[in-house]
């Protein structure tokens, strides 16, 4: 029963997981401190204040409505996603792109097919007439 748990504990997939949860908890707090620093002040210098809590509060008999709220939330998902994809994702991309430059593309290892190896000889008896 030990050994079984074990095993599993020591599976690469399930460390990989939790280094990802760890990593991904302190991430987040990277993304928080970009939209509570940097993106919130640019909100409340358009708008006059850091999130739009108390736009379009309403009330329909004993139901209140705050329509503020739910766009505070959509914003925020906006400013997180773009915080992601503009410091993070984009730059790592372009760095990928970078590193790729001059780089073949590995060969196939798959064996060649009849027409392959037929164009292969003829371009090579080719290449020994001229």
């Amino acid at each position: 029963m030990l050994k079984g748990f074990k095993e599993f504990v020591m599976r690469g997939n399930v460390v990989d997981l939790a280094v990802a949860v760890v990593i991904g908890a302190a991430f987040g707090k990277i993304i928080d401190a970009i939209v509570k620093n940097f993106i919130n002040p640019l909100v409340a210098a358009i708008f006059g204040q850091p999130d739009l809590g108390g736009v379009g509060n309403f009330e329909i008999g004993k139901g209140k409505f705050h329509i503020g709220l739910i766009l505070n939330e959509l914003l925020s998902f906006l400013f997180v996603a773009a915080a992601v994809y503009f410091f993070i994702v984009f730059p790592l991309n372009k760095l990928a792109e970078r590193r790729k430059r001059g780089e073949e593309p590995a060969p196939d290892d798959e064996p060649l097919t009849t027409d392959q190896q037929l164009l292969t000889e003829i371009r090579d008896s080719l290449r020994q007439r001229s």
